[in-house]
């Protein structure tokens, strides 16, 4: 059996995806939930399945009708796309707790602002 960059370089991405997956579902990092996991288990496990055995792609290629084993080209395209995918969600994820986090803090000195002048008005009463 002879081992390709691209398998060595997908069970590399896969392994870290998965193994950085897992660490913040324990964590219970935020926006991590068991779907996440089982989603990020399954595309990036399935990815690490195939470049150790990408014969067992021809199964699949052969039902859509492709014929010959590009197989390197699909799963490194796939991959691409799977990491620009989790990358963005990653991304999005933090930018919404940012916003949250604004808010809050927004809504927090208005509050203040509004104690202050109450205060304010009652000294002068």
């Amino acid at each position: 059996m002879k081992i390709h960059v691209y398998q060595v370089v997908i069970i590399c991405i896969s392994s870290v995806m998965l193994f950085q997956g897992i660490k913040d579902f324990l964590k219970r990092e935020t926006g991590q939930t068991f779907l996440k996991l089982a989603v990020r288990l399954i595309v990036w496990g399935g990815m690490a399945l195939v470049a150790v055995y990408p014969n067992s792609t021809m199964l699949v290629a052969k039902f859509i009708g492709i014929e010959g084993n590009i197989n390197a080209v699909i799963l490194t395209g796939f991959l691409l796309v799977f990491l620009l995918i989790f990358k963005l969600l990653s991304a999005i994820e933090k930018i919404e707790q940012n916003i949250s986090e604004l808010t809050r803090k927004e809504a927090l000195s208005h509050l203040d602002d509004q104690i202050t002048t109450a205060r304010h008005e009652d000294v002068q009463k």
